[in-house]
């Protein structure tokens, strides 16, 4: 499937190491004096959670992208990954970050707490079009797909996808690469944090080869980035305590899993709390505040 064997991920399968993930009753953890990482003192455990992922995967995706001051930067998804993505854009010198999404609530966060300059919802306004728009005509410098395999969309392309999954003769829904590859301008940079599992169909290799596209991509690499990030924490550049949603006891797991699957009650990240026995929204968190205004 891949031609070599991936790298070792807690909770990925035996295609990844075998390793158990974190619901398991006990975790084999290797290596750890190289993998933990002490959290410093003054930062909140609601911030440090993040710096394990979320933070490191969508910092990444700006950080290989080689980001320039006053590039403008594009970001499909806005979820916790393309939040922290869009926020580490921002960090790095981009001038313009467009958020891209079809949940409005999720297009607010990235605006009033993200700092995303623009917001887009693909399900209200042609992607290409609009991105055409707002760059002059150019395109974006850098494009983020934060989404990955299971990309929801709109058009025949989106559909065609579905459908060849449900047959199993597709493992991913490419959409958001394949806008990310038609919209960036020539000589830019897809960046790719959103998982691909296997084969995806209809890719526009023609205009990627032609508009002398870099591609960059890859699973997080956390030991590279976690001691950055708490310092970015630690020092109030970056608090990713706003992504907390909803806070929920252990026996209530399988109910928050599935309202971030489904997008319900404006679910961005559940964490899980073994002293809490009641599932609902984070009341004194920011996201909930935003979220809440217009509710």
């Amino acid at each position: 499937m891949f031609g070599d064997s991936g790298a070792a991920i807690f909770g990925y399968s035996h295609a990844f190491g075998g390793y158990a993930g974190s619901h398991a009753e006990y975790i084999r953890v290797p290596f750890a004096e190289k993998g933990c990482f002490v959290i410093p003192e003054g930062i909140a455990n609601d911030s440090a959670v993040f710096c394990s992922d979320a933070f490191p995967t969508g910092f990444m995706a700006a950080d290989m992208a080689d980001i320039k001051p006053g590039q403008v930067v594009a970001v499909w998804g806005c979820g916790g990954v393309g939040q922290m993505a869009i926020q580490s854009a921002r960090l790095l010198g981009a001038e313009r970050v467009i958020a891209i999404d079809g949940h409005e609530e999720r297009l607010r966060t990235a605006q009033l707490i993200g700092g995303a300059t623009d917001i887009l919802n693909y399900k209200k306004v042609n992607i290409q079009d609009a991105l055409k728009e707002l760059t002059g005509g150019r395109g974006p410098d850098v494009c983020i797909d934060a989404v990955g395999m299971e990309a929801f969309g709109e058009g025949i392309g989106y559909y065609y996808d579905r459908a060849k999954q449900y047959v199993r003769l597709e493992n991913d829904r490419p959409v958001v690469l394949r806008e990310a590859i038609m919209a960036c301008r020539k000589g830019g940079t897809v960046s790719i944090v959103g998982v691909y599992s296997g084969f995806a169909d209809k890719i526009p290799m023609g205009a990627a080869m032609n508009k002398a596209l870099t591609f960059k991509m890859g699973q997080m690499h956390a030991q590279k980035y976690i001691p950055r990030l708490l310092e970015y924490v630690r020092d109030g550049k970056v608090d990713p305590s706003y992504l907390i949603t909803h806070r929920v006891g252990l026996e209530q797991g399988q109910q928050a899993y599935d309202l971030f699957y489904e997008s319900r009650d404006h679910c961005m990240r559940a964490v899980l709390f073994p002293e809490t026995g009641w599932i609902g929204h984070d009341s004194g968190s920011m996201a909930h505040a935003i979220l809440s205004r217009n509710d």
